[in-house]
């Protein structure tokens, strides 16, 4: 697989000048052990951010190179703030291969999501319409050539009163995060007034929507019908990345949100 070339920016922040300039060291110096080519490391020189909760940041520049799974796996571990890419200005990733990488995220996603809570979050649904399923093979045709959509499966765990209420709710859900609906089923049973199950789905969406349900949702299964190889850009990758990075964020950081939001509510009942 062609390598790809990218700039991690990384954001460290704290309360201790110290303790955070260590830490980006440590960060740094895993950075250089890990499998892929370092170009450079660069670690900027402490910022103080005046009366903040957390009153320092900090920043590591770094340009690496390496395969899609090595890349993919670097911004889950490091969650870097933007995720720069270089080059190829477009890539071309068998289907088979992007799937490893795809249940790679959803593995590590899924664990992060059991210690730290879901991400998918929607406005009520209850105004929007629902959504289309169901497409004819030309127009599906259309949607891979034309607008360079893949059609893919993709299989989750769900929870709710019923099987009914669940699949118009996610149809919904799925519509607005941008994918055409082509099959959509939900199968399960209630246990104690409570519906569990799996709902599988044959969807079309670019390729970002596709990564980007897969770190919202985990899925417990996802397989690529069509197209055979996926081409991907430099603009598309270098902003599924940051998403992606930024979905890891969003649940790593949510124990040090919900501290800063207690302090800051403690802080202001004693106010006199």
């Amino acid at each position: 697989m062609e390598e790809i070339e990218v700039i991690f920016y990384i954001e460290g922040l704290g309360n201790d000048r110290k303790v955070l300039e260590s830490a980006l060291r440590e960060t740094a110096e895993n950075l250089r052990d890990e499998n892929v080519n370092v170009k450079y490391i660069r670690i900027e020189e402490i910022l103080e951010n005046g009366e903040e909760p957390l009153k320092y940041s900090g920043l590591i520049e770094a340009r690496l190179s390496g395969d899609l799974a090595s890349i993919v796996n670097l911004t889950l571990k490091y969650s870097p703030a933007i995720v720069e890419v270089l080059k190829p200005g477009k890539l071309e990733v068998e289907a088979r291969e992007l799937m490893k990488i795809l249940g790679e995220v959803s593995l590590v996603m899924g664990k992060l999501m059991e210690q730290f809570g879901g991400l998918a979050v929607y406005p009520k649904l209850d105004e929007v319409p629902m959504p289309r399923i169901g497409y004819e093979r030309e127009e599906i045709e259309s949607f891979i050539i034309e607008d360079r959509n893949l059609l893919y499966r993709f299989v989750i765990e769900v929870f709710g009163e019923n099987g009914d209420a669940i699949k118009e709710t996610m149809a919904k859900a799925l519509s607005l995060e941008g994918c055409r609906i082509n099959k959509l089923v939900v199968q399960g049973q209630e246990e104690k007034g409570r519906f569990k199950g799996l709902l599988a789905a044959e969807l079309l969406s670019p390729f970002e929507t596709m990564f980007q349900l897969t770190g919202k949702y985990a899925p417990v299964a996802i397989s690529i019908i069509e197209p055979e190889v996926v081409d991907i850009t430099a603009n598309e990758l270098q902003n599924t990345l940051t998403d992606l990075s930024g979905f890891v964020n969003e649940l790593v950081t949510r124990p040090v949100k919900r501290q800063i939001l207690e302090k800051k509510n403690t802080e202001f009942k004693l106010k006199p």
